[in-house]
């Protein structure tokens, strides 16, 4: 009896890819999509290889581990006068053509406009038939939270030439989102100079964090968060606190309380209310649960606890906060509601 009826899971599966001089392909121009590809996947890169998911909610480096295995097994045979074609992390053909095209061509959740829409797409991503492969998962360029630290750093730089006289020393920014984009913004946030709270709703994530140094230590709850941040912020240092918590929650929580951080932002993964925005008074395992039984009134708690957040992020920037979100799209959401 199949005990792990999803293709697209196994627990316990582990992927590396080899490094130094020794070729596992025929030829470095296949050895290096191959070795893109398992890096994809390593599990000091993906949020949770062990799904195929690299980052970005269910951003994947291949449909399912059927796929996975057809890809690398036919890149290891791939001959220089031949290209590899997939389609939303499938394989779907090796055609010969010459040894200056490229070895691999990729497209990735192509749909005819008139259908282009979450829901769609979400039915055929249930039925096996479609990969969501976000910019640089399904393409297996992704290089970690490594690659946008820069984009945030000068992000944050800019809010506080703009609004803090050049320095973010002594102050702290609120955030939330430690997943693959979002978990950047607390060392951003330490090398411009701030000291941060960052509200993540997966301890898997902050784990990670803090194993890879991104993240400098965690609060136990919301009142050892405060103290943690304002005693470093107060002090001068740069140092990042995480909080396993909704930020659906919490941001509403600091409104009420009257807390002012210097800076708030937001990189959760609410373009995808369906799998990457926990609704309130839900648990993780509960949401992915729902999201498979009841995809429709998922995304709609998930919509709505994206407005409550939304809302408190004006309201912080209607007491004068600089207030901005990093384009997830977590205002239309809100709007949608």
């Amino acid at each position: 009896m199949n005990q792990n009826p999803d293709p697209r899971y196994r627990p316990g599966r582990e992927i590396r890819p080899a490094t130094g001089t020794t070729l596992t392909a025929r030829s470095w121009l296949t050895e290096a999509p191959l070795r893109m590809l398992m890096n994809n996947l390593h599990p000091d890169v993906a949020e949770d290889p062990e799904r195929l998911v690299v980052y970005g909610g269910i951003g994947r480096a291949a449909r399912d581990w059927d796929c996975f295995d057809a890809i690398v097994e036919v890149l290891k045979r791939l001959g220089d006068d031949e290209t590899l074609l997939v389609q939303s992390g499938k394989p779907v053909g090796v055609f010969p053509t010459h040894p200056d095209a490229p070895r691999v061509l990729i497209a990735n959740s192509n749909l005819v406009p008139h259908w282009a829409s979450w829901e769609h797409f979400d039915e055929l991503d249930r039925k096996g038939l479609m990969m969501y492969g976000q910019m640089t998962a399904g393409s297996w360029i992704y290089i970690g939270s490594q690659g946008i630290v820069q984009g945030t750093y000068e992000t944050f730089v800019e809010a506080a030439r703009q609004h803090y006289g050049g320095s973010l020393k002594g102050r702290w920014l609120l955030s939330a989102g430690l997943g693959g984009m979002g978990g950047a913004q607390p060392l951003a946030a330490a090398m411009a100079g701030a000291s941060s709270l960052m509200i993540e709703c997966r301890q898997s994530r902050i784990d990670f964090r803090l194993r890879t140094g991104y993240l400098d230590e965690q609060a136990s709850d919301l009142d050892d968060a405060l103290a943690r941040v304002e005693r470093h912020a107060g002090a001068g240092r740069a140092v990042s606190v995480g909080l396993c918590a909704n930020a659906a929650d919490v941001l509403p929580e600091l409104v009420r309380r009257g807390v002012k951080p210097d800076l708030v932002t937001d990189q959760t993964s609410a373009h995808d209310p369906l799998h990457g925005y926990l609704p309130i008074g839900w648990n993780w395992e509960e949401y992915q649960q729902r999201a498979e039984r009841d995809p429709q009134g998922t995304v709609q708690a998930a919509k709505s606890a994206m407005a409550e957040h939304v809302r408190a992020m004006l309201a912080f920037r209607e007491a004068g906060i600089p207030t901005f979100d990093y384009g997830n799209n977590i205002r239309q959401m809100a709007l949608d509601m």
